[in-house]
């Protein structure tokens, strides 16, 4: 992915074309080999560095945002030792990926920003070059080396830019490798897969043997066309070509689970239960138990009284270290995942918020998020707005 963006977008093919050592990892750009001056007045050679959030498919959007660029080496100096002061911002150690710590940051923004990536980096590496040729003329910041990338495979199909942007890329790989499944593709399961399709997992495993219906498609994430509706999809099917468009290895199961395919859920690192019937959801609970696989399991209750909607959103959470509680939380009962109304009244923004709360769990048990609390039940009471978390590890 990183050698065709580079041969792709213009910015980046220029800047390779015209000599410099040009690199593309973990969606930053790096230009190697940059000649500096040191505060001892020697020659070294440090590493650029920027982000490519003004990339939008292969093609630079300018002004791009971000003016600052960061620098691997020492701090660049005049060529009498003094500080280049006029680019100077934080000089301090900051890994913004498993790979990559720069060790300073410099700002140099022109009035009306810089039209791309070619001109923000050889603006840079003028500044800082230009001192290292005024001891030595033969230095060149265009070395011609053909950077060999050890590009690993993406399960995205395009940069996470995102990570990039806010400097998360190491918290965000330690949700990497995860063999996630997500059971039930109605409106709250739709939302987890949303989500959870924005972080680097390994596998994405969807569960469903119902049809993506008209009622669906105003519960669910996105707008699918009337076109489309008439396609009659299976729910795992569409929403394996809706997300498929961003990311790989999300594989479509359009069939219920039962006890003689409950099996493929052993391979699982995690589970997201998001079904309301009693008899299987009894089934995977006791099997996922039985594997020692950690699951998160929703409920949603709504209720109409009046003229108005009453009820509430659960997220109970069972891992190999605390399950005691979930005979309490979780209801087995034909009328629904603990609900004790005979509707299924489901609200676009409640599926969300329930997903929400238990993505965020989910990512709080891989250290993504601090945990405080270590809450495994969480309820919200929609008329009143109170949040309570229960069963926590102290």
């Amino acid at each position: 992915m990183s050698q065709e963006l580079i041969d792709l977008n213009p910015d980046l093919k220029k800047l390779k074309e015209e000599g410099y050592a040009v690199e593309v990892r973990d969606a930053f750009l790096l230009i190697h080999e940059i000649p500096y001056v040191n505060s001892k007045c020697q020659i070294k050679y440090g590493i650029l560095v920027s982000d490519l959030t003004s990339i939008a498919g292969d093609k630079t959007v300018g002004p791009i945002g971000q003016h600052v660029a960061h620098f691997i080496g020492e701090h660049p100096c005049n060529s009498d030792g003094s500080l280049i002061t006029g680019i100077q911002n934080v000089s301090k150690n900051i890994t913004l990926t498993n790979e990559i710590t720069i060790n300073h940051s410099f700002s140099n923004k022109p009035l009306s920003g810089y039209k791309d990536y070619y001109e923000k980096m050889v603006t840079y590496i003028t500044i800082i070059s230009s001192q290292a040729k005024a001891i030595d003329n033969s230095v060149s910041e265009k070395p011609l080396t053909v950077i060999n990338f050890d590009d690993k495979e993406s399960v995205f199909n395009y940069l996470d830019t995102n990570s990039g942007k806010a400097k998360i890329n190491v918290i965000s790989s330690k949700l990497e490798g995860q063999k996630v499944a997500i059971i039930g593709l109605g409106g709250t399961g739709s939302y987890v897969l949303d989500m959870i399709a924005k972080t680097p997992v390994l596998e994405i495993h969807l569960f469903d043997g119902d049809i993506f219906l008209q009622h669906n498609a105003f519960r669910s994430p996105g707008a699918p066309s009337i076109e489309k509706l008439y396609e009659i999809f299976k729910k795992t099917d569409y929403f394996h070509q809706v997300y498929s468009k961003m990311r790989k290895n999300i594989l479509s199961h359009n069939y219920y689970l039962t006890p003689s395919n409950i099996s493929e859920l052993s391979e699982m690192d995690f589970v997201f239960i998001c079904i309301d019937k009693g008899d299987i959801k009894k089934l995977i609970v006791e099997h996922l138990i039985e594997k020692n696989i950690t699951f998160i399991d929703v409920g949603m209750g709504v209720l109409k009284v009046d003229d108005f909607l009453i009820g509430h959103l659960r997220v109970t959470t069972c891992t190999a270290n605390k399950r005691g509680h979930i005979k309490d939380r979780i209801s087995f009962s034909e009328k629904g995942a603990d609900n004790d109304y005979s509707t299924n009244i489901q609200i676009a923004e409640l599926n969300a918020l329930n997903a929400a709360f238990a993505v965020i769990k989910w990512k709080k048990l891989f250290n993504f998020y601090q945990d405080l609390s270590k809450e495994f039940n969480t309820t919200y009471s929609i008329n009143d707005g109170i949040l309570i978390n229960e069963d926590n590890i102290t």
